[in-house]
């Protein structure tokens, strides 16, 4: 059973400030200064990461309140369900945050459309762990999209502590 959600940043900038959180051409401005600066995996997104992704939290967004989800914030914060020690290489200094996994909530799947049953889901927590049962998780960052499984977080009041940080 995983008792802890992690969450991998750059030391130099600090947890859980991420692109969504920026005005759309902001973040294209960050987004190209670190394409220039070549710092890390971010450095390497395709020229429509930005759109992509801001495709697929609406999404999430949306399936997320179907399930009757009720987000508190407009976009989510990330973090991994479980230990997942290869992401601290996408960052240039990289470090992790261990929280224990109660209040939290929604794990999506969303971009990769293989025909997978699992894709395009959102998921609780309860969820999680019964497609966890049938289907395995990956725990060496090998498999492509199988890496690891994100997590969404809709409410900063849980990460209260971390986001001061």
């Amino acid at each position: 059973m995983v008792d802890f959600l992690f969450h991998y940043f750059d030391e130099s900038v600090g947890p859980f400030r991420n692109l969504s959180d920026l005005e759309p051409e902001a973040a294209k401005h960050v987004l190209q200064e670190i394409r220039v600066q070549n710092k890390g995996f971010t450095s390497r997104r395709s020229a429509d990461y930005l759109f992509i992704r801001r495709s697929l939290e609406a999404k999430a967004r949306e399936l997320f309140i179907e399930k009757g989800g009720r987000p508190a914030r407009p976009l989510p914060h990330y973090m991994t369900f479980g230990e997942c020690p290869w992401l601290l290489e996408w960052y240039e200094n990289g470090k992790e945050l261990r929280i224990p996994i109660t209040h939290f909530d929604p794990l999506p799947t969303m971009r990769v459309q293989d025909g997978r049953k699992y894709r395009g889901q959102v998921y609780t927590l309860h969820e999680i762990y019964q497609v966890i049962r049938e289907f395995g998780r990956n725990y060496d960052g090998k498999g492509g999209s199988e890496r690891y499984i994100e997590v969404q977080i809709w409410d900063d009041t849980p990460l209260t502590a971390w986001l001061s940080l």
